[in-house]
């Protein structure tokens, strides 16, 4: 197989990074520069700041993956950057840094959704097989995605209210934890109990739909309450049971839906992929319930946003030969299929 290569470039949010794949299913760079410490006094990510820190950044940490990849322009095979979904300042650097790279060098360019890169981060572990099912959960999204074949999405199920990483970065601040709050949350879940047993929003309805408002509300009350009173509440304890409610809702709907669709394989996706909690969580339900279902989970590496992702949704654009105008725009509330 010919090798084709993608320069992939991805800013959505407060990651600004650049990546060089080759055929879809390897990195030769990823390059990612965090702004985690610039917003955290903040307590969440400011979108002014994120986008000065993208315009400061995006040319160096293209650079950095050309030179770490030891690859030339004349080498790519096209250009591919999130077009959406994201914060509209934060798309915008990366999305007019890819059109000037694609004019200058005459490369294809080529629109990515941020969702679909989460997703495709798979390809690097293994071989993606149809049809399938990924369970994608992030700060700002949390979906069910039925794949039949390459680059074809149909969202079977998705959260009505706030996504399961924005409940934990919520949680988060209410234990006086520093942003991001759900690596801290997932450590002390596994120190605690679930002694608090907070409801678990939609379980048994008939539907692939979630809802955490109300387990936030739940939780923000309990707090609140035992801070009027005067109680003190263990705070691992609060932990594990928030942790335990988010994961239980989210393993019991995803395998209902894999054996519902008859999938091959079942995909974890996104930035809260990273979980422990969950993670352990999935591989003993479907070793229990679906066996015969292939589990695929993303190293920690690949769990928060990067560009190598972007370049691996983007390749299954370049071989269907989808390409973008020099019109392309940010997209900020761009859907999935």
């Amino acid at each position: 197989m010919e090798k084709k290569l993608i320069l992939a470039i991805e800013s959505s949010c407060d990651e600004t990074s650049a990546s060089v794949v080759e055929n879809g299913d390897t990195v030769l760079s990823n390059i990612v520069a965090s702004q985690i410490k610039s917003h955290m006094r903040f307590g969440g990510v400011v979108p002014e700041i994120a986008s000065r820190h993208h315009v400061e950044q995006i040319t160096q940490i293209i650079e950095e993956a050309m030179e770490e990849a030891d690859v030339t322009y004349e080498d790519l095979a096209g250009v591919a950057v999130t077009e959406g979904p994201g914060l509209v300042g934060a798309l915008l650097i990366g999305v007019n840094a890819a059109k000037a790279v694609a004019y200058a060098h005459k490369l294809p360019l080529i629109a990515v959704n941020h969702m679909a890169g989460h997703i495709y981060a798979n390809k690097f572990v293994h071989t993606m097989r149809f049809p399938l099912m990924a369970l994608v959960v992030s700060g700002g999204h949390t979906e069910l995605v039925y794949m039949a074949d390459d680059g074809s999405y149909e969202i079977v199920g998705e959260t009505r209210d706030d996504a399961a990483g924005e409940a934990y970065d919520k949680i988060g601040r209410v234990l006086g934890l520093p942003y991001p709050g759900g690596k801290a949350i997932d450590q002390m879940a596994h120190e605690g109990q679930d002694v608090y047993n907070f409801p678990r929003a939609m379980i048994k309805e008939d539907n692939y739909d979630f809802s955490f408002s109300g387990l936030k509300s739940a939780f923000i009350n309990k707090v609140h309450n035992a801070q009027q009173k005067g109680e003190e509440l263990n705070n691992n304890d609060l932990a594990a049971s928030f942790q335990a409610s988010v994961v239980e809702v989210l393993v019991t709907k995803t395998l209902r839906a894999a054996k519902e669709y008859r999938v091959k394989q079942l995909l974890l996706a996104g930035g809260v992929a990273a979980n422990k909690g969950l993670r352990e969580a999935l591989m003993k339900a479907m070793k229990e319930e679906l066996p015969e279902v292939e589990l695929v989970i993303p190293p920690l590496s690949l769990c928060g946003d990067n560009a190598a992702m972007i370049g691996a949704a983007g390749f299954v654009e370049l071989t269907k030969h989808q390409f973008a105008g020099y019109e392309l725009n940010a997209k900020p509330g761009l859907l999935l299929g």
